[in-house]
């Protein structure tokens, strides 16, 4: 009852516990942003972090709703916005300093913002999110409302900033367009228009774009009909028509990369291809600058594409990828670039604080630097970020002061425990895994991806160093554990094995063995509990085959360092039955788990469900697997797979899962006591957590958010916080002495290390030395010795050790082997001696027949695998060429083939049809007429000849009639028919020609062997043509392979081989058994020559045989014998003379057959020209039938085009129609909007006038002179002296005075109302006045005031909703100018459409020769021609050639006389020309001038020395005259120094004055924009007084127009009576 009433307390106070941040560490990600003058933050997981420049102070800023998305900031009203990343996000907006939330905004994004920026002046927050919205908003972040919203589906944009100068101006880029967003407002409403930048093409170009919608330079083509644009060739007929543009006309632009403003409200745009362009903020035209490169170009590097860029006065500073700040000046279109900083990596973020004295640097490792700005400028570096993202983290003993992390780089870093403050970095270059510091000494562990374990001395913080590396093994270390007492290191490794490592110093980290475990552990335990001389260490590994997980423990004893060589085998295995392992299963798979501190109890975290459970582990010892139930199981609240720890007093028990929630619970009832949520599942949760010795600190570290939140207690105390303080007192105390020992060795183990390198060095240099006469092979050797795992060691020293133990029986192994193998190689020689029947094989000398068994079976196995691959391929090849041949070969109707017969005549191929086989079907089925129907239509009209191949044309519509699209179809439909028919036509007769062929061929072979006969016979030696089908002829022949094609020799199969065998020996015993007994065929060849009755074929072969006799001389022969040669002489002559007339007659029957050859020859070689010349009659009526067909193609074509383009067209109408509505609806809003409002602009400007003149009324009962005294006073307005900025501050920022927001004129109202306050002042009361008529008097002056400033800002709306009205009627103006525009185009096409359904194109025969055309200029114009008869223009061209030959014989004649006139006038032309040459010629030598000097040249005797005498006078004066000038130009170049000198002055004096002038114009301005404002009433009494004096003068000048215009009657009535009385008087006589 007292231990459950202790639970019960020790619940109660965790009730009240809880834990709050102390700091966070983590790297920027995203740009940084200035918050102030010097305040940056940035995101850092769910957190922003914000650090103070001057103190470093930081201040961190937690989204408790997940990880931190984009954020920005508002410098003038010091607020900070960012979003969060979650379903649905909201924005949130806090004050800064106070960190209190202002606002909160709702919008209707679904998954996340990408872009957020508060507009300079206003409060005005512009977002856009990403998909799948992608939709720009318009916000008053301070009502929390969307004023206005726009989507652009598909555009993402990579940044947004709004125009410095002017808030109505929103610039977004993306890597491939730039476009420009117009704010439009009225009163309340808002409106975003779009305005999309033309970018340059990739060389800095400009494309001349066309109108895709309404082009105006297609070209006319009064022949083929209309043509259209591209989108209607396509059959586009929705709004991608308008941006569809062909793929050979789509170009590479530009790819922005950056962009910012000018004070102009012009952009400056960074491409990645390296250009510079300006972009005018008003027209968006677009510059290209051109870069001026200096005299001294840069070496190996050159900024190509910048990545961030902002702009100071003069130019930009813009940063690459190769480390380096440059300063872009910028004069005109020209820009030079020069170098201003540079930094140790690329700089990927560049930003100016407010006032501009500091230039905020970011790099993409993620550290800042600040760049400051003064007469010695100075670079500091504010944050510096670790490289990589936090792979481990731990607490250095006792945990109070410093922790250490640890990244995949191997970069070990030491912080601070109370302020996060970066002590020491420590680079290891490796590739790091784990991190783990031990409780018994300064030292830390850390685990890399090669298998080795380097440990730390950090007894110096400031300064870490390795000071031991131990290679365990090749596999990486995935897990790295201390025990409580920091006795041993435990390292896991990917394969299963776990390395027990003494973790003392004073033991320089011997590995003591290691302990066999299942691939993939999950996680290490341990328990060492001080009153116990054992460590429990738990390992968990999955069991996939089986959904469940495995728990294997085991015990070290404290005194195995003593013991390890007992412990472990030869090969450093350590014996199960020495650590007492046991082996445990779950019923279900855990993702972690954890022994208790007392070893009787498991804590697991499930792994598909979210439940935690405790197991109990048997009291009694067990063999084998023993299987665990949950003894109790909760809820863990927390998804995703999960990691428990427990706390070093083995009371608390720590989960963690991918929720990103951490959660200590009581390890009796495993209830949550507090919960913290230090990261998010975005980030994919947290990755691990360390608790420090005394429990005050809680370090946590993110998985993929690289943040580490360093936790606190904020009510921690009672029972919760005595029992850990006392663990950690007692632990703290029982370590002290260890510690103290163990690091004394710890800094002995230091200098031996530094003296063992100093050592190793040395001896390298000295090997080196001595190496130096050595062979190339000994330093190969050397330089390749690799450091061996400690395993692997263990191992060969085992194998070394059984090689020692058996060494005896190898070598007597080894003694018989050579014996043996020396009895085998005398048998080999006494084998090659022996002959060739009695030799053996080489492979039956193998002793080792199971070696030799398996290399048969592998290699039958590999034949076997190879044998079925190539009877696969060819099966493949097989199935291959049968579905070339089914679907080129089988499905053709009529297969193509040619016909010859020799091989200088011409081929003729058939016409090759390539349909089915149902067509030859449906035509054997058809009946053929003899006879061919007449159609209407004559052979001209036709437009073919396929009534010469009896082909039916009489259901073709004429070429005149084809108008709408059925008859087309059906047209083609039909010309199809024909087209099959004639080639069906021709290829009947093919056949028969081929038919005829084989038929000749058959003869000329029955012929051919005559011929051969007789040849034989006469034994000539000639050849015989004989004629065969060639492949052209018979095309079935190529898919057919004969045998002698193939070059390879044929595999023939054993039983195939056996079998030929069998088959010829049979064959031979039957031939045997035919033939039967040989006699008498060898008596009939030897009496009668083998035949029984002579041929008379023979008698060229017969021989009359000499007699005997013929041997001796003619001397010695008798009567008989001479009788008997002179029967042998005339039977010889018979025979010859019987030889003649056979072979006469053999040659006969020869040239009969082989004239027979030829002319049969001959005659199917008309047939065969007959038919080709039909064949090529075919081709041209396919072709004409073709033609006919394509035209009736290229008009369904162009029919569908113009539909297409007609839809089109209507689609673009309706919605230009649907805009006309909403520019309709929208300027009908504005203009209620602008009539209420007017309204109250003239409310509230009647109400300032009544207040105006009821002022005297309301203060009647006083004085006169006091009404005046007060009324001077109420027109009187206070003077609101403006915040002067410092000269320095205005010589940095290039944007000067920024135009006014909300916030601005709020704050000069507040301060005219403090303003007025002074005036209101008793002090500034007349003379005599009643206190109670100066209060009402100061009220009533103060409602005037607020009254002018209400009349102000309606004012300012007015102009403003005028303004918008203006831009809504221009816009309403343009759409209907398009629908306009889309009208007209409407009925053009429309006339286009019945104009080409009207002119048809129709095909006409003429005759070869029938039109000649010189020149070839053709008239492609035919909108006025008709069809007329051609005798008719024969006959009107014999009169023209009659007529004209007439007028020709007449112009020769007049042409004859018109010759000899011009001849005779052109001679007495020339001859009028040489009469007046001569008289010329005449007066010239009349007239010929004789100076004075050719007189002298002609008297003075020495002419030439009186010119010398003239030449020397002219040098001498030519020299003084030279010597004046030079003195000229000294004086000149005198003066012209005082007046530069004078000009500079001038310029100096000039550029004051306009300083000055400058400041008077602002000066000007404002008292001007204050009269115009304040002095409302006095323009209007100015004005009244105006018209007065207009109209008085008016009146003036009408009584002086009165007077005058009577003295000028009476002057012409004087006029008139002087002028009659000096006219005559004529009376009648």
């Amino acid at each position: 009852m007292a231990q459950g009433r202790e639970r019960d307390e020790v619940h109660n106070v965790a009730l009240g516990a809880s834990l709050s941040v102390r700091w966070v560490q983590g790297f920027p990600k995203q740009n940084v942003h200035f918050v102030n003058d010097s305040t940056i933050c940035y995101p850092s997981g769910n957190f922003v972090i914000f650090i103070n420049i001057e103190t470093k102070k930081r201040t961190v800023l937690q989204c408790m709703n997940g990880i931190v998305g984009v954020v920005a900031t508002n410098i003038p009203y010091e607020v900070v916005a960012f979003s969060d990343r979650r379903l649905r996000p909201l924005i949130y907006i806090y004050n800064f300093p106070g960190l209190t939330r202002r606002t909160k905004l709702k919008g209707n994004v679904l998954l996340d913002y990408t872009l957020l920026s508060f507009s300079y002046c206003g409060t005005y927050l512009a977002s856009y999110s990403s998909l799948p919205e992608f939709e720009l908003a318009l916000w008053n972040w301070e009502s929390g409302v969307i004023l206005c919203r726009k989507s652009q589906p598909g555009v993402d944009v990579s940044q947004m900033t709004f125009n410095p100068m002017n808030w109505r101006q929103l610039c977004l880029s993306s890597p491939s367009a730039v476009t420009v967003w117009a704010i439009e407002r009225s009163n309340q409403e808002h409106y975003l228009k779009a305005k999309s930048v033309k970018l340059p093409l990739e060389d800095g170009s400009f494309f001349n774009e066309t109108d895709v919608i309404f082009p105006q330079s297609l070209p006319k083509d009064p022949i083929y009909g209309p043509v259209l644009p591209v989108s209607a060739i396509a059959g586009l007929v929705g709004e991608e028509a308008e941006t569809f543009r062909p793929k050979d006309d789509l170009y590479s632009l530009l790819h922005p990369t950056m962009h910012c403003w000018t004070p102009t409200s012009d952009l400056y745009i960074g491409c990645e291809e390296g250009h510079l362009l300006m972009v005018n903020g008003e027209t968006l035209k677009v510059t290209v600058l051109n870069k001026i490169e200096d005299g001294s170009p840069r070496v190996e590097r050159n900024l190509i594409s910048p990545v961030t860029m902002v702009y100071q006065k003069g130019g930009v500073l813009a940063s690459g990828i190769d480390g380096f700040v440059y300063s872009l000046l910028i004069k005109d279109t020209n820009y030079k670039v020069e170098d201003f900083l540079e930094v140790e990596r690329p700089v990927e973020h560049l930003m100016f604080s407010p006032s501009y004295r500091l230039l905020l640097i970011q790099t993409d490792k993620g550290s800042i630097f600040i760049y400051t700005f003064g007469e010695e400028p100075t670079f500091e570096k504010v944050l510096e970020a670790c490289d990589g993202k936090f792979q481990a983290t731990d607490f250095i003993t006792p945990g109070n002061e410093f922790c250490m992390t640890l990244t995949q780089s191997g970069e070990v870093c030491v912080w601070g425990i109370e302020d996060g403050a970066c002590v020491s970095r420590v680079y290891l270059n490796i590739q790091a895994t784990v991190l783990a510091c031990s409780p018994s000494s300064l030292s830390a562990a850390v685990g890399t991806e090669d298998g080795r374990v380097h440990f730390l001395d950090v007894r110096d913080v400031e300064s870490p160093h390795e000071v031991h590396k131990a290679f365990l093994s090749e596999s990486p270390v995935q897990h790295l554990l201390y025990d409580q007492r920091g006795m041993y290191v435990l390292a896991g490794t990917s394969e299963g094995h776990i390395f027990v490592i003494n973790a003392k110093p004073s033991s320089l980290f011997e590995i003591l063995g290691f302990i066999e475990m299942g691939k993939g552990i999950l996680q290490i335990s341990t328990v060492s509990p001080l009153e116990t001389d054992i460590v429990e260490v738990m390992v968990l590994s999955p069991l996939p085959e089986t959904r469940r997980s495995r728990l294997e423990i085991f015990s070290l004893p404290k005194i195995l360092p003593e013991v390890s060589a007992n412990f472990a085998d030869e090969r450093g295995r350590l014996r199960d039955e020495f650590i007492h392992k046991f082996v445990y299963e779950t019923e279900h798979t855990l993702s972690s788990a954890v022994l208790n501190l007392y070893s009787n109890r498991i804590y697991g975290f499930c792994n598909q469900v979210p439940y935690i459970c405790s197991y109990l582990l048997p009291e009694k010892e067990h063999s084998g697997v023993h299987i665990l139930k949950p003894y109790q199981k909760i809820q863990s609240k927390q998804y995703g797979p999960g990691m428990l720890s427990l706390s070093p007093h083995g009371l608390w028990l720590i989960t963690i899962a991918k929720c990103g929630i951490l959660c200590i619970r009581d390890i009796h009832t495993l209830e949550a006591f507090t919960r913290c949520r230090s990261h998010s599942h975005q980030g994919r949760g947290i990755q691990s957590v360390r608790i420090s010795m005394d429990g005050q600190s809680i370090l946590v570290n993110g998985r993929d958010d690289n943040t580490l939140v360093n936790l606190r207690w904020r009510r921690f105390g009672g029972i919760l916080a005595n029992d850990i303080l006392e663990y950690s007192q007692q632990l703290t105390t029982y370590l002290k002495t260890i510690m103290d020992e163990e690091n004394d060795y710890l800094s002995i183990a230091r200098r031996e290390s530094l003296d063992l390198e100093s050592e190793s060095e040395h001896a390298v240099t000295e090997n080196m030395q001595l190496s130096t006469d050595s062979s190339q092979e000994e330093l190969v050797k050397v330089g390749n010795i690799e450091e061996i795992p400690w395993i692997q060691q263990k191992s060969q020293e085992a194998i070394k050790n059984e090689v020692k133990l058996f060494s005896n029986k190898r070598k007597e192994i080894k003694r018989g082997i050579k014996a043996l193998a020396k009895t085998v190689l005398g048998m080999m020689e006494e084998n090659e001696a022996v002959d060739d029947i009695a030799k053996l094989e080489q492979q039956e000398f193998g002793l080792d027949l199971e070696e030799l068994e398996r290399l048969r079976n592998e290699n039958e196995q590999e034949v076997e695998k190879i044998r079925k691959d190539v009877e696969m391929q060819n099966l493949a090849k097989r199935y291959l060429a049968e579905i070339i041949k089914e679907e080129c070969w089988n499905s053709m109707a009529v297969k193509g083939r040619a016909l010859k017969l020799r091989k200088e005549i011409v081929e003729v191929q058939s016409a090759i049809t390539l349909v089915k086989k149902h067509h030859e079907e449906e035509d054997e089925e058809e009946e053929e007429d003899g006879t061919v129907k007449d159609t209407s239509l004559p052979n001209y009209m036709l437009g073919s000849l396929s009534t010469d191949f009896r082909v039916h044309a009489s259901l073709l519509s004429s070429q005149l009639e084809l108008h709408s699209r059925e008859e087309k179809i059906n047209q083609i439909i039909l010309l199809k028919d024909i087209i099959y028919k004639v080639k069906t036509a021709f290829n009947s007769e093919f056949d028969a020609a081929y038919k005829q062929k084989e038929i000749e061929i058959a003869r000329v072979k029955e012929k051919n062997v005559r011929i051969k006969e007789i040849i034989l016979d006469l034994q000539l030696e000639e050849s015989v043509w004989q004629p065969e089908f060639e492949d052209c002829e018979k095309p079935e022949r190529t898919l057919v392979v004969e045998s002698s094609e193939i070059s390879a020799q044929r595999h023939i199969k054993p039983w195939q081989k056996a079998k030929t065998d069998l088959l010829v020996t049979r064959e031979m015993e039957r031939l045997l058994l035919t033939r039967g007994p040989d006699s008498r065929r060898r008596a009939l060849m030897d009496m009668m020559g083998g035949v029984l009755e002579v041929k008379k074929e023979d008698i060229l072969r017969m021989v009359i045989p000499q007699p005997p006799f013929m041997v001796k001389p003619d001397a010695l022969w008798s009567e008989e014998e001479r009788k008997l040669f002179k029967e042998y002489e005339k039977k010889v002559k018979e025979l010859n003379e019987e030889r003649d007339k056979y072979r006469k007659s053999l040659e006969t029957e020869m040239k009969k057959l082989q004239n027979s050859i030829q002319e049969g020859t001959q005659n199917f070689d008309e047939h065969l020209k007959r038919l080709f010349e039909r064949r090529v009659k075919a081709e041209m009526v396919v072709n004409q039938e073709e033609l006919k067909i394509n035209n009736l193609i290229f008009s369904l074509l162009l029919d569908e085009e113009i539909s297409s383009r007609e839809t089109f067209l209507n689609n673009y109408l309706a919605r230009k129609q649907e805009e006309r509505n909403q520019t309709t609806e929208a300027i009908r809003k504005s203009r209620e909007d602008l009539d209420t409002y007017k309204e109250h602009y003239d409310n509230l400007l009647a109400e300032d006038k009544v207040l105006d003149r009821s002022f005297k009324k309301e203060f009647s009962e006083i004085p006169s002179h006091q009404v005046d005294i007060l009324y001077k006073l109420f027109k009187r307005r206070p003077r609101i002296h403006k915040h002067k900025i410092h000269a320095e501050t205005t010589s940095l920022v290039p944007f000067g005075e920024r135009p006014g927001s909300g916030k601005l004129n709020k704050d000069a109202f507040a301060q005219l109302m403090k303003a007025m306050d002074d005036l209101d002042s008793t002090n500034n009361m007349p003379e005599g006045l009643d206190t109670s008529v100066w209060e009402h008097f100061c009220m009533t002056r103060r409602a005037k005031v607020e009254n002018e400033q209400k009349v102000k800002q309606k004012a300012a709306g007015l102009i403003e909703m005028v303004a918008f009205l203006r831009r809504r009627t221009e816009d309403d103006e343009k759409v209907q100018h398009e629908i306009e525009k889309v009208f007209h185009e409407l009925i053009l096409l429309q006339e286009e459409k019945v104009k080409f359904q009207l002119n048809l194109t129709i095909q006409i025969l003429l005759k070869q020769g029938q039109v000649e055309l010189e020149n070839f200029q053709l008239m492609l114009d035919y909108s006025d021609a008709i069809l007329i008869n051609k005798i008719i223009i024969e006959d009107l061209n014999s009169v023209i050639r009659t007529q004209g030959q007439k007028k020709v014989a007449s112009m020769m004649e007049s042409k004859e006389v018109h010759k000899g006139i011009f001849q005779i006038e052109w001679e007495h032309k020339k001859m009028e020309m040489e009469m007046e040459d001569l008289n010329q010629k005449a007066w010239d030598i009349q007239m010929l001038f004789f100076s004075r000097d050719r007189q002298k040249y002609l008297n003075e005797p020495n002419y030439e020395t009186l010119i010398a005498i003239q030449i020397g006078i002219m040098e001498q004066t030519i020299a003084v005259l030279d010597k004046t000038h030079k003195k000229n130009v000294e004086n000149c170049k005198k003066l012209l120094k005082k007046l530069r000198r004078y000009s500079n002055q001038k310029d100096i004096a000039n550029y004051t004055l306009s300083c000055n002038l400058r400041e008077e114009l602002v000066a000007v301005s404002e008292r001007k924009d204050i009269c115009n404002a304040m002095g409302s009433k006095l323009t209007c009494e100015k004005i009244a007084k105006e018209r007065y004096e207009n109209m008085m003068r008016q009146q003036k000048l009408t009584k002086i127009s009165k007077q005058q215009a009577d003295q000028i009657s009476i002057l012409q009535a004087e006029v008139e009576r002087l002028r009659m009385k000096t006219f005559p008087a004529l009376v009648q006589m």
